[in-house]
């Protein structure tokens, strides 16, 4: 019973990850405890982003199946531009985003359950007071069905998840599917993140992985741009492939490390009314994070 819990709140924690994902933040997935260092190092269009995460969740069983999560996640990046620009001593700061997840989880059924996510979220600058541009509400819905009796173990995960700080205010799919295919082997294909993973023995695992991510920030002092003019918002896309390895210290208790490449990035500034008015970073970069979780 205790294995079976533990395996839907894996499933849980897909769909929070990555309705956080597509929330436009670099989160991967929920934990109860996650500390985390990125680093995309300077590039050819002299751009450096760096990023400190701190994750914690607290699950509460409510009733004889269901539960509610209680969490929060905080993200300090650094993104540091060399080039010779009018607005260098604005972008090359501290951003800020903070989150406080609100989870429901419904079991329907012995393999599904449904799960509702609200997420109010702080992305600023904070070189002033706290202003409306900082706050934003994301939503996100879905179901989760595990079946990890088969011989071959499977996770499904269907969601929509609603980002109200993006320029066309529709909500996104959220797809996971995840199958242990071999003793050692299992395939995860979705959007935004699909990959392998090599599981050596049952401390050591090795994994592929290739995301879509990226971030949005208000700008509390709005920036003129050169020649088209003022961006109250600074905001990164990325799809990049990483290859990673993690250690297992004990049940649900790791340490990990993963190196990558972008594929393709995007960091522009926008305006009010999140239009592109100017591109900070097009050039692809190099890509490491590392860190140490304990799951939920």
């Amino acid at each position: 019973m205790k294995v079976q819990k533990r395996i839907h709140l894996r499933g849980i924690g897909v769909l929070l990850g990555f309705c956080l994902l597509v929330n436009n933040s670099y989160s991967q997935t929920p934990d109860v405890f996650r500390f985390e260092y990125m680093l995309m190092p300077r590039n050819s269009d002299e751009a450096k982003l760096s990023r400190i995460k701190l994750v914690a969740n607290v699950p509460i069983k409510i009733g004889k199946n269901d539960n509610i999560i209680f969490g929060g996640e905080y993200n300090r990046m650094a993104f540091d531009l060399r080039r010779n620009e009018p607005y260098n001593d604005v972008v090359t700061r501290t951003f800020h985003v903070a989150d406080l997840n609100m989870a429901y989880i419904l079991q329907y059924n012995q393999d599904w359950r449904f799960v509702g996510v609200l997420t109010p979220r702080l992305s600023s600058t904070l070189t002033n007071d706290i202003g409306e541009g900082d706050v934003s509400l994301n939503a996100t819905v879905g179901a989760i069905r595990d079946m990890p009796d088969l011989e071959k173990p499977t996770r499904l995960v269907l969601g929509l998840a609603y980002n109200s700080t993006v320029a066309v205010r529709v909500p996104l799919p959220v797809v996971y599917f995840e199958k242990r295919f071999h003793p050692n082997w299992a395939y995860v294909v979705g959007a935004p993140k699909s990959g392998m993973k090599y599981f050596i023995n049952d401390r050591h695992m090795l994994q592929t992985e290739f995301i879509l991510d990226g971030y949005y920030v208000n700008l509390q002092n709005a920036v003129i741009s050169s020649d088209s003019g003022v961006a109250s918002s600074i905001s990164t896309s990325v799809a990049l492939f990483t290859f990673g390895y993690q250690y297992a210290v004990a049940n649900n208790i790791f340490f990990y490390g993963y190196a990558g490449h972008t594929l393709f990035q995007a960091g522009v500034l926008r305006d009010d009314d999140r239009n592109n008015i100017f591109t900070l970073n097009d050039e692809p970069s190099f890509y490491f994070r590392a860190g140490f979780r304990i799951g939920i």
